[in-house]
């Protein structure tokens, strides 16, 4: 065919318009391309993903996506919520601090580039506003964000902006000066496009070097939250940042009378181990008044031997207890952080033996077929070998 008469490629941004578009499925092909790398802050950068193919992300505003990195020979797995709206479907986005000394983040805004490519699986988890894709009927939120805890609460304010829902949201965010404020300009102008239902209010702990901070000044407290949301008591509140924040912000609104049934935070601390909670021993059940009811006998449990190759310790678990909480009682350190099944963090290799395992979406089958396993949620049913 003569070159005057060829038919013209079609533009690929126009094949991604299309409707009819299938929905993305990391367990057909994980892989994301990066088509844009945004510097939010002097150390916050943004990835924009889109499938390989066209296709288009279905989400929960506040859910997260575990990315599946090889950095310097080892797999890791870290989550990473994701900022963008899924009201914008062909592209989903990453927004993520650099950690001193952190192996992802530094990688991520170090090495990768557009154009380049990460193995992704999600999105997962429940923090959302939304229940079952639909906006919850409350009429009023609070956000309450640190850090880069902004993500979720960020996807939730973009998603009910581009729906042009009348939802009276008050966003507090708090950052350790004006230059550290993450999406302060989209922010600023989302609450110019909706006055009177979407008020931004950041909190600085100090100035920038090149910016004095003239606004509201200090670390978040009691006395902000009623200065800048006096009715708070009667709205939803969404909380995300580092865990000592969300905790801070837990004993406030305790100590307040807040009622705790409209209170929600992110439960996962990506950044830490999750801790093991307190068992009730003896003496607390006396001192709280209850009665001590005579207990059957424990059936007999089987106990099997799991050896940690890389680390060269071998521990001992029952078969009724997850292999993840009976490595952390005997002082054997795994990378883990929603300990339900969810985030993938703590997928490793079963080099020998077999589990029993109920997870919540954070392993493909396919790597379960190639003997993979979430150890949060993996209870022995024989002696193991892991590589870890």
């Amino acid at each position: 065919m003569d070159a005057l008469t060829a038919s013209p490629s079609p533009d690929p941004a126009a094949l991604r318009l299309a409707g009819n578009l299938p929905e993305w499925n990391p367990e057909a092909d994980d892989i994301l391309i990066v088509r844009e790398i945004r510097d939010e802050t002097a150390d916050v950068k943004t990835f924009v993903l889109a499938p390989k193919e066209p296709c288009i992300f279905r989400y929960a505003p506040g859910q997260f996506l575990t990315l599946d990195l090889t950095i310097n020979g080892e797999a890791i797995n870290r989550c990473y919520t994701i900022s963008s709206a899924p009201t914008r479907p062909h592209t989903l986005a990453i927004t993520v601090k650099r950690v001193p000394g952190g192996p992802v983040s530094n990688f991520l805004h170090d090495h990768v580039k557009v154009g380049g490519e990460l193995r992704a699986v999600g999105p997962m988890g429940d923090f959302s506003c939304f229940q079952k894709g639909t906006p919850s009927p409350t009429p009023r939120y609070l956000f309450l964000s640190g850090g880069s805890g902004i993500t979720p609460l960020m996807s939730m304010a973009r998603t009910f902006h581009d729906l042009g829902e009348p939802r009276d949201i008050v966003f507090v965010h708090a950052a350790r000066s004006p230059a550290d404020i993450i999406f302060r300009h989209e922010l600023e102008l989302m609450a110019r496009n909706q006055k009177g239902s979407f008020r931004f209010a950041p909190i600085c702990e100090g100035d920038s070097p090149f910016e004095p901070w003239h606004g509201l000044r200090g670390r978040l407290n009691l006395g902000l939250v009623n200065h800048i949301a006096p009715d708070f008591k009667e709205r939803e509140i969404f909380v995300c940042g580092p865990a000592p924040f969300m905790a801070a912000v837990r004993e406030m609104l305790k100590g307040a009378g807040f009622d705790m049934s409209r209170h929600h935070e992110e439960s996962f601390d990506f950044a830490a181990l999750a801790i093991d909670e307190p068992e009730i021993a003896a003496d607390v059940i006396a001192a709280e008044g209850l009665q001590a009811v005579e207990q059957a006998p424990e059936p007999q449990v089987a106990t099997y031997t799991i050896e940690f190759a890389k680390q060269k310790r071998t521990i001992e678990c029952r078969s009724d207890m997850f292999v993840l909480d009976a490595a952390r009682r005997a002082g054997v350190r795994l990378p883990s952080s929603c300990s339900k099944g969810l985030c993938g963090t703590c997928k490793s290799k079963l080099v020998s033996g077999t589990v029993e395992m109920k997870h919540g979406g954070g392993i493909r089958q396919r790597e379960i077929d190639a003997g993979m396993a979430l150890l949060c949620c993996s209870k022995p049913t024989s002696d193991l070998v892991v590589d870890r």
